[in-house]
């Protein structure tokens, strides 16, 4: 599989995902999603720090506005209910298998890092939503089931609203 083009990165976008995140960007690849303000909301980011340090979290979520709604929901505790629901839904469970296969595969046609770990705790359980709606809006609805509940969650709140550039 080979990778999905996404747009680069412009000093400008490195900039306001900074001013997002509070720090500067690391192993920054691309913008993979942006938010109606057209400013990042997700960044593609390399398999490996700088350093060379594994980092298998290939999209990740920079929108402060976003974050904060997903870490409300985190905050609800909904992550334990969607595991649980892997272990009664073996259609979902299924689904977010092939979830994790796709992020793996996305992820290796960069540079493989010789081990299945994704993020987010696929594929037997939930652990962070923020990393399952930035796969959703890397790559679109249908991908992620996890993500793209995560999305509808956050649609029925209200996003999206505001400039997430100056939300911090």
């Amino acid at each position: 599989m080979s990778p999905i083009e996404f747009e680069p990165v412009t000093d400008i976008d490195r900039e306001i995902v900074a001013r997002q995140l509070g720090r500067p960007p690391r192993a920054l690849r691309a913008v993979a999603a942006r938010c109606p303000s057209g400013h990042p909301s997700v960044v593609q980011t390399n398999p490996r720090l700088e350093d060379g340090t594994p980092f298998p979290t290939l999209y990740y979520l920079t929108c402060p506005t976003l974050t904060s709604m997903v870490g409300r929901l985190e905050a609800s505790g909904i992550m334990r209910e969607m595991t649980d629901r892997l272990a009664e839904d073996a259609d979902l469970a299924e689904a977010y298998r092939k979830a994790h296969e796709s992020y793996l595969a996305q992820r290796d046609a960069i540079e493989p890092l010789g081990h299945q770990v994704t993020a987010g705790g696929m594929p037997v359980r939930v652990k962070c939503l923020h990393v399952h709606l930035a796969h959703t809006l890397a790559c679109g609805e249908g991908v992620n089931p996890f993500g793209d509940e995560t999305l509808r969650l956050v649609r029925e709140e209200g996003w999206p609203f505001g400039d997430c550039a100056e939300s911090r």
